[in-house]
């Protein structure tokens, strides 16, 4: 049986593993467990047996809205989600991505956005369902060249809304 939960310092090392089979960009271990230090309640995994088969890690910034040009505000930045090819479309995507997303509500954050691969369409099909809109193009953002898509949403201001 799968379970979402909160990440912690134990799984750090399971998570930069799925990250490396996951993902065409990988980050240091450093790097996660210093987002997980900062902002744990924005920093899930799924685990089925013990195993960690997915994660979700995020930050929270202030600036400009991707929603309204014309405010400075704080929102929450999706870093990274990925969950293991045997085990995709079975729901763990969205549970981690609710769950971080209420984190970024506890954290005071009035949106949420994140670039995702214009290639992408499994992820921009799961975002736009969780509430995500195209935003804008980033020309160019990942390292082969790929252009992203920025997508944000509107936070409610109670986790449990989410």
């Amino acid at each position: 049986m799968a379970v979402v939960r909160r990440a912690t310092d134990a799984d750090i090392n399971q998570v930069v593993s799925v990250n490396y089979r996951c993902l065409p960009e990988n980050y240091a271990p450093s790097f996660f467990r210093d987002l997980h230090q900062r902002f744990p309640n924005t920093f899930y995994v799924c685990e089925i047996d013990g195993r960690v088969v997915g994660y979700i890690m995020c930050r929270i910034e202030f600036g400009r809205s991707d929603l309204n040009n014309f405010s400075l505000i704080r929102k929450g930045h999706v870093v990274s989600i990925a969950v293991l090819p045997e085990h995709r479309r079975k729901g763990f995507g969205t549970a981690l991505l609710k769950a971080a997303l209420s984190g970024m509500v506890e954290y005071g954050a009035k949106e949420a956005f994140l670039e995702v691969r214009v290639s992408n369409t499994p992820a921009i099909e799961l975002y736009k369902k969780m509430g995500f809109e195209i935003k804008r193009v980033e020309r160019r953002y990942y390292v082969d060249g790929e252009d992203a898509y920025v997508m944000a949403r509107k936070l409610p201001p109670e986790p449990s809304s989410i």
